[in-house]
């Protein structure tokens, strides 16, 4: 007798790689053409998937680039790594970690779509409540790391970290856009030392 949990496990992997295709069209419009020159219909021309699947999928384009940010931010948040070096206290592990996140250099294509997402989120509130919920993802992983590293100081000194390191990466993506010509390296060189400096003082 056919087992149901048997026919299912398949079509489950037919539904995961169909969405996986359809968000990686989606990511290569969007950083080809913009948000607002990629609509839901260009989204099914190019993947060859319905409208009407889309839409079974996905409420709308906000929740696809929702869809898309989330997968990044797993990608380049790797908490699974962080934890297990909290865990055992690794600091070296741990540091490396911080600098990785607060300096890790985006392709062009996606420090363009990267600087066309934050012009979204001051202009729609989907896109805003999205942003709220990585940023609390972001900074719920630095609290971990910076509690770790140093656990007596002050929520509100590992919040001006935060800070820094969260403005020190945006900086960085904009700049790379607005003055190509910079010495990114030099200035990039310049923000980890100074990230440094202010873990050494968190520390002591």
């Amino acid at each position: 007798m056919t087992n149901e949990n048997t026919l299912e496990r398949p079509r489950a992997a037919k539904s995961a790689a169909r969405r996986q295709h359809l968000l990686d069209t989606a990511r290569n419009l969007f950083m080809e053409r913009g948000f607002h020159q990629t609509g839901v219909a260009q989204i099914a021309a190019a993947s060859g998937i319905a409208v009407g699947q889309i839409y079974r999928d996905f409420a709308n384009k906000e929740a696809i680039i929702s869809a898309i940010c989330e997968t990044e931010m797993t990608a380049w948040l790797d908490e699974a790594h962080l934890t297990a070096a909290v865990a055992a206290n690794d600091r070296r592990a741990i540091h490396a970690w911080i600098e990785r996140v607060s300096f890790d250099e985006p392709e062009p294509e996606d420090r363009r779509m990267m600087c066309e997402l934050l012009a979204e989120i001051a202009r729609n509130p989907a896109m805003t409540q999205m942003n709220m919920k990585c940023d609390t993802r972001l900074r719920t992983s630095l609290e971990a790391a910076l509690r770790s590293l140093a656990p007596q100081s002050s929520r509100e000194r590992r919040s001006t970290v935060m800070d820094f390191i969260v403005a020190s990466s945006w900086g960085m993506v904009a700049l790379h856009e607005l003055s190509p010509m910079s010495d990114h390296a030099a200035l990039r060189d310049r923000l980890a030392t100074l990230l440094r400096q202010e873990l050494a003082a968190l520390e002591e």
